[in-house]
């Protein structure tokens, strides 16, 4: 069944056909809240209470991408959670361990499918550094070098997410890859050699 009728099948009070329709797109909803808000429990409430939002207002949604428009309100959930920290800012708790006690530097779903011992750390290294640099970014830019340079957006469908106008969307994702690229330059042999650049070359 194609989306657009899954969409006024939930509409009408149909729980499968939205429950197919979150199959579809918690994956990309649990990613976005995960780089907004660098926890994984906090990211799986804020894509649940998307979700349950998102089937509340079926009724508003006027057509186009639905997957900006579900991914609209994951970043309104986030923006809140961060809203809500920001007054109410918690100790750091110990890292999360494994069942074996060693730390978990990155989610499971960033995890390659066959890396060689060498690659693997690599990997979580570069990982870690780049979600260190995203945290640095303001909210609004890195919403939106996430859901263009990391989820695959175009730009008029992180407009349609973030309620923004396309060009501010065009200008947060050209300032927030600059910042980035700055940041990552303190990762030095972490990055691909393309990125490898002295800070006198970035500009």
């Amino acid at each position: 069944m194609d989306e657009p009728a899954l969409i006024q099948l939930a509409a009408q009070g149909d729980l499968d056909a939205f429950n197919r329709l979150i199959l579809t797109y918690q994956d990309l909803a649990f990613n976005l809240a995960y780089r907004m808000l660098s926890d994984e429990d906090a990211a799986a409430d804020a894509a649940q209470a998307a979700f349950i939002s998102a089937y509340r207002s079926l009724a508003s949604y006027r057509g186009g991408s639905f997957r900006a428009w579900v991914l609209r309100m994951v970043t309104n959930q986030c923006y809140d959670e961060l809203r809500r920290r920001k007054r109410h800012p918690q100790t750091p708790l110990e890292p999360v361990s494994d069942e074996d006690g060693e730390e978990i530097e990155s989610p499971y779903w960033l995890a390659d499918s066959a890396p060689s011992p060498e690659e693997a750390l690599d990997q979580r290294e570069l990982e870690r550094a780049v979600q260190h640099c995203l945290e640095g970014l303001p909210p609004d830019f890195r919403a939106a070098i996430v859901m263009v340079d990391l989820e695959g957006l175009d730009y008029q469908e992180a407009s349609t997410a973030v309620g923004t106008p396309i060009g501010t969307i065009k200008s947060r994702v050209a300032r927030a890859r600059l910042k980035l690229r700055e940041c990552l330059q303190g990762f030095g042999e972490l990055l691909p050699a393309l990125f490898r650049q002295k800070k006198e070359d970035i500009s």
